[in-house]
């Protein structure tokens, strides 16, 4: 049985019409909505303020009240107060960030464009520049909008919305990275000093159209142990070592 607020939204499509002028769809007055469905008019407005703070209504004012695509405030709200009160920790971020990448990486790898895949390689080479240059808030700034591009490229827009969700979450846990990088806590699995070239590493991987080493690829730059091929029979092992990175 679909929830109450499932069923108004599928009964407000049904009724709704298409505004030539915008291609929106509006939907009727609240009289006629609440006649339609036999609602009063106090649970109507009551149901139809929830949809408008989710996202999924607009007013327009002399003009009526529109279906909307929603924005990603909502969700976002939703993830930074949860983890606020401690719901959600920032360890299940940085680990849910890293399952999401992963999947955002492997799925790029069947999109991106050479365009796309200059535009992300355009985004380290600003991150390798700004952080050679000192500036840490510039070099922050151009490795957030790498794994932006990368889920835009990936094209999935539930994945985005998980993305765009927890985007505050996200750039805290890229900062808290960036500054283990700059105090030498996070070393390379040979012993040398993180860099942000190990974004590389998964542009490669995407521009040569290998899932499978577009996922390890980031998944070693999250530090997670990479499964490696042995060399005798090809079948897949547990590697001994985890390659950190921002």
């Amino acid at each position: 049985m679909p929830d109450p607020l499932e069923a108004l939204v599928a009964r407000l499509v049904e009724l709704s019409t298409v505004d030539e002028e915008t291609g929106r769809r509006r939907i009727p007055p609240e009289r006629e909505v609440g006649e339609a469905l036999g609602m009063s008019r106090g649970a109507l407005r009551e149901q139809l303020a929830v949809l408008e703070r989710l996202g999924f209504l607009e007013r327009v004012q002399g003009r009526g009240t529109y279906i909307e695509n929603p924005t990603y405030d909502f969700v976002r709200t939703f993830f930074s107060i949860s983890r606020e009160l401690g719901y959600f920790t920032d360890a299940e971020f940085s680990e849910s960030r890293a399952l999401l990448e992963e999947a955002l990486a492997e799925s790029a790898v069947e999109r991106a464009t050479p365009e796309q895949i200059a535009a992300l390689r355009g985004d380290i080479d600003r991150m390798i520049a700004a952080t050679e240059a000192g500036d840490e808030e510039a070099a922050s700034d151009a490795d957030l909008q790498f794994h932006r591009r990368l889920q835009l490229v990936g094209g999935n827009s539930v994945l985005r919305f998980l993305h765009e969700g927890f985007s505050r979450a996200l750039r805290d846990d890229i900062q808290s990275r960036r500054r283990e990088a700059a105090a030498g806590t996070r070393l390379l699995a040979d012993g040398a000093p993180l860099t942000d070239h190990v974004h590389y590493d998964i542009v490669d991987a995407i521009e040569a159209r290998d899932p499978v080493a577009a996922r390890l690829a980031m998944r070693r730059h999250f530090g997670r142990v990479v499964p490696v091929a042995t060399p005798a029979a090809g079948h897949e092992q547990t590697a001994a070592q985890e390659v950190p990175a921002v």
